[in-house]
């Protein structure tokens, strides 16, 4: 009998244990890219390929995306829908970072 209570006790410790890692599973790929973003419209800033516009227009959509992840992980975890919901929104923004970088419309440093 003593023994039945001391597996369920560890198998209780375990899950305790084990459970606020997992719900703590804030993707970190998904700020490693942000932060990543970031960089980019912070170089392209400093480079003159965005124009103060558009560094403003990219942040704001860094912005957006940073507030989908916190309203998402409230709870504390991510569905694989979420996960692939912030993932697009990623994408999207990455698009138009790339598009504004490139589109030929240079700040004039000089």
């Amino acid at each position: 009998m003593n023994r039945i209570h001391s597996s369920i006790l560890a198998a209780v410790l375990l899950g305790a244990i084990a459970v606020p890692a997992f719900a703590a599973d804030a993707p970190p790929r998904v700020e490693r890219r942000e932060a990543r973003q970031e960089h980019r419209i912070k170089q392209g800033e400093k480079s003159g390929q965005l124009t103060p516009r558009e560094a403003r227009k990219a942040e704001r959509g860094q912005r957006h995306v940073a507030r989908m992840e916190r309203r998402m992980g409230r709870d504390g975890r991510y569905t694989p829908r979420e996960r692939a919901r912030l993932n697009h929104a990623q994408n999207v923004q990455s698009r138009k970072i790339y598009r504004m970088k490139h589109n030929r419309r240079h700040r004039h440093l000089g």
